[in-house]
């Protein structure tokens, strides 16, 4: 996943450094965009695809990677007040995701 749409991924779940006990949801919104059809999670755009199938994929191929386990890690993220935030990223700790066709 690009780097800029980790971050709003990260945003979009309202992380905020605490723990929580419900599962995060995040949804993957297929658009018109640019000419093309993209997908859409909160304010972040994908890259532009040609035709809708191929975005549908994309998103389906993200949202399937969003739910991987990975390394627990450091991140940095800026919040919705233009703060910059260091915390840490649990591996295991995956949110939930769909993709809205």
């Amino acid at each position: 996943m690009p780097l800029m749409l980790a971050v709003a991924v990260h945003s979009a779940l309202g992380c905020r450094g605490e723990k929580e006990e419900r599962m995060a949801r995040v949804t993957y919104h297929i658009v018109e965009h640019d000419g093309g059809w993209a997908y859409r999670v909160g304010d972040v755009f994908s890259e532009t695809f040609p035709s809708r199938d191929l975005a549908v994929k994309a998103a389906e191929r993200a949202a399937g990677e969003q739910r991987v386990a990975g390394e627990t890690t450091g991140i940095t993220w800026e919040d919705r007040d233009g703060h910059w935030r260091d915390e840490i990223a649990e591996g295991g700790d995956r949110p939930d995701t769909d993709v809205d066709k």
